[in-house]
């Protein structure tokens, strides 16, 4: 069903919390010309100037906080109809060095929106989350894997009832800050030696445009406590550095580089375990919370009968072959403007 978003968001509030960052920046143009308020919420001044300055509209207000702080989400969340909840500590090295800054951020921190959000009545939240919080191997998927149980547990709390939540879930976005498209860019640009983890490394290619996508539908789905996850091609790294290289014809060297901390070989969206309780949505998988009590009846005498699936890793979906992944990149404004 096709949503007619500019009447869905007409004269509502809207918050993002770390909306300076890539989602929120484009995310917010996206929304900018409907008719609706959009509150910016983040905790670097310098980022919310910049974008002061690149938008200059007066829809826009800015927030300076943490969701770390309590009462300072408090504030921003009062009258707020949606919140599309993007702040996190999102660098996978730099929270396996300082594990526990992840837990008070992407944890805490979400934890004392929830209860903001309810406080304030607002309609509905949407928590960006991440592949890697699949399998997690480290502190920031351990500690978004535990954001999530935490928002679906808040949905079992029948006073929250008022306040729907959801989830998304999507691995790295193409061209967004710190992904590996602009590190090659950058290291083709300096003609210096393409730096690749594992030559076996495949991950998800989604764009931006995807994820906006994903967290549109998700906000407009009369739905409390599921996971909405995008399905998407994937390809291995190895064939990404060699077709930009061909793009820009370009003869950088290769150079194969060993895994970083807790780095991930393939991305895993959804596990066999969610795909059996899934529902197809063509471009989409949505996960229904487990809404089952702690009666451990229902856990023992009541089982899931659905047959075994595969994982939806980015080593099992298709794989994009090297004529096909040119054709993607040459459609991105970011490759034409280069070019």
């Amino acid at each position: 069903m096709q949503i007619n978003y500019k009447k869905f968001f007409n004269k509502k509030v809207i918050l993002i919390t770390g909306g300076t960052g890539s989602f929120g920046k484009s995310f917010l143009k996206k929304i900018i010309n409907y008719n609706c308020e959009i509150r910016i919420f983040s905790r670097d001044e310098l980022k919310q100037n910049e974008l002061r300055n690149e938008i200059n509209n007066s829809k826009l207000k800015f927030y300076l906080g943490d969701v770390r702080d309590e009462e300072s989400v408090f504030k921003v969340t009062s009258g707020v109809d949606y919140v599309f909840h993007a702040a996190a500590l999102k660098q996978v090295p730099s929270c396996e060095f300082f594990p526990l800054e992840a837990v008070k951020t992407n944890i805490l921190g979400s934890k004392n929106l929830i209860n903001c959000c309810v406080k304030s009545g607002v309609k509905k939240i949407v928590f960006l989350s991440t592949d890697k919080a699949v399998y997690p191997i480290n502190a920031m998927g351990m500690s978004k894997a535990l954001m999530e149980k935490t928002l679906i547990s808040e949905t079992r709390n029948e006073n929250n009832l008022k306040t729907k939540m959801s989830i998304v879930r999507y691995g790295n976005v193409m061209f967004s800050r710190g992904s590996v498209i602009p590190l090659f860019l950058d290291q083709i640009k300096k003609n210096q030696e393409i730096t690749i983890t594992d030559k076996e490394m495949t991950r998800f290619l989604l764009s931006l445009d995807d994820a906006i996508d994903l967290v549109l539908f998700a906000i407009s789905s009369d739905d409390n406590g599921s996971i909405f996850i995008k399905k998407a091609p994937a390809c291995k790294i190895l064939n990404l550095a060699e077709v930009l290289l061909k793009i820009f014809n370009k003869k950088n060297k290769i150079k194969i580089i060993g895994a970083r901390h807790g780095e991930k070989i393939h991305e895993t969206l959804a596990t066999s375990a969610e795909l059996r309780l899934s529902q197809d949505h063509k471009e989409y998988f949505k996960v229904p919370s487990d809404k089952r009590s702690l009666n451990y009846k229902s856990y023992y005498d009541v089982g899931v009968k659905k047959s075994l699936v595969n994982d939806y890793s980015s080593d099992l979906a298709k794989n994009l072959n090297n004529k096909e992944l040119e054709k993607l990149l040459r459609s991105f404004s970011d490759i034409k403007n280069l070019l």
